[in-house]
């Protein structure tokens, strides 16, 4: 363990290197756009904005670099989930969400190929596993639910199947669709950060903000003077004033192997690049490297105290020991090959778990986020959808059941944070219920279901 590398952003960036840093805001300046937060949210906003309207001048306003966050150092899954679930939505709302997310997938593999972006890219569609007999009655469920919903495209495996796509110790079964890619978060937001600076979009780093409001950002190396201003700082959003409240920062962790040997592979076989992951209260998510690791994630301390995020990606000494634990679980082969580093990163979690996009005219204030951990695919469609709001564009994205949603606030402390851990606690407890061979969920899960409104 003394040996893990730990932080340093992600083994992402660490892998391909810390970008050359930007200027900062050089002092108060007038633009259309200015965009807050220089992830995945606000350069899908940026480059659409600038391909639908070269004459738009866009400044995105950054407090690191852009990619630091989140879109930095998530498990690389571009995939097609609703966060939150299709079904608030109603049958209508539900079909076209559903749709969008699955032509957003795709989009994003477009603007890779079209851009020149290498991020690693493979098309082998999204696995969960069942290891527990509750597991298994949740996935079988999860299936005959989808099946009702076109676009899903939802089929469930045996346990040999589930076996024959990546050979994880002793499934029970699994479940499978196909839109969903493997991809490199650090190579796919450098090239998307570059391709945004192609089209003529400006890129302040190292300039923090202090508050938002109609027509001016306020920031620590000048205001910047705009029309339309949006909010895309996901997990960070509760550093902004006034905003402590609006998205709860939760952490989740991540470890990554060293390569694995050849003959390892022949074993567990994973040829398919199937992003993985598993019916567990308190779920793991896993890809196969282009290089021929194992990333693993999952929850380890979920939500610090009074909404405080991380500075580095460090995570704790005990999450590390645990997602190693699990991996090795799941793979027996690779319970000799070291763990290379780990991280933590921090995700916006809405007080109903459902992300939303949304602008107001009148003010010129727009948002988008809440993802929950789907962020990789779903901010390609907020970022379309902000470019259609911004630029009063009358097209289906700004009719879709997302737009305009707003979620209650999370409660004040200590509440949050004695809610959230007693919350994952529960969880725990249930998948460890559920390990004894339980048959069917446990009720301390449906209990924290009831209380979390997830």
């Amino acid at each position: 363990m003394v040996d893990v590398r730990n932080g340093d952003v992600s083994f992402w960036w660490r892998q391909i290197g810390i970008p050359a840093a930007r200027a900062p805001l050089p002092g108060d300046i007038d633009v259309d756009v200015c965009i807050v937060g220089a992830g995945f949210t606000g350069l899908w906003t940026a480059y659409y904005l600038r391909l639908l309207d070269p004459s738009v001048r866009v400044a995105l306003v950054e407090a690191r670099f852009a990619g630091f966050g989140a879109s930095g150092r998530n498990g690389g899954w571009l995939t097609n989930s609703v966060t939150g679930g299709r079904e608030r939505y109603g049958r209508d709302g539900g079909i076209r969400q559903q749709a969008a997310m699955n032509a957003a997938v795709d989009e994003v593999i477009r603007v890779t190929d079209a851009e020149g972006i290498d991020a690693d890219v493979a098309t082998g569609g999204e696995l969960n596993v069942a290891y527990t007999p509750a597991q298994l009655a949740r996935l079988r469920a999860f299936v005959r639910d989808e099946a009702g919903w076109p676009g899903a495209d939802v089929v469930e495996l045996s346990a040999d199947e589930t076996a024959a796509r990546v050979a994880v110790h002793a499934p029970l079964g699994g479940m499978w669709h196909p839109h969903c890619a493997r991809v490199h978060p650090a190579k796919l937001v450098r090239g998307l950060a570059e391709a945004v600076e192609r089209a003529g979009a400006r890129i302040y780093e190292d300039t923090t903000v202090r508050t938002i409001s109609s027509g001016r950002v306020e920031t620590d190396r000048g205001t910047v003077r705009a029309g339309h201003v949006i909010r895309a700082t996901e997990g960070f959003t509760a550093n902004l004033r006034g905003e402590h409240r609006t998205w709860l920062p939760m952490n989740s962790s991540i470890v990554v192997t060293d390569p694995l040997p050849d003959a390892a592979w022949q074993r567990i076989g994973w040829g398919e690049a199937d992003t993985l992951g598993d019916m567990a209260h308190v779920y793991t998510y896993a890809q196969r490297t282009a290089d021929g690791r194992i990333a693993f994630g999952g929850r380890g301390v979920p939500y610090r105290y009074g909404s405080r995020v991380d500075t580095d990606g460090r995570t704790q000494r005990r999450t590390i020991a645990g997602l190693t634990r699990l991996l090795r679980t799941a793979f027996p082969d690779a319970a000799d090959v070291p763990i290379a580093h780990a991280w933590s990163g921090v995700l916006g979690v809405p007080r109903d778990w459902a992300a939303s996009v949304g602008y107001d005219r009148a003010s010129g204030l727009g948002w988008a986020g809440g993802y929950v951990g789907t962020g990789v695919t779903t901010t390609n469609l907020a970022g379309r959808t902000l470019a259609d709001l911004v630029l009063g564009r009358d097209t289906d994205l700004v009719h879709l059941p997302w737009v305009g949603h707003r979620a209650k606030r999370w409660e004040i402390e200590p509440l949050r944070w004695v809610a959230v851990n007693a919350i994952y606690a529960a969880y725990g407890l249930a998948d460890r219920q559920e390990a004894r061979g339980r048959a069917r969920t446990a009720a301390v899960a449906r209990v924290a279901d009831l209380i979390s409104g997830h």
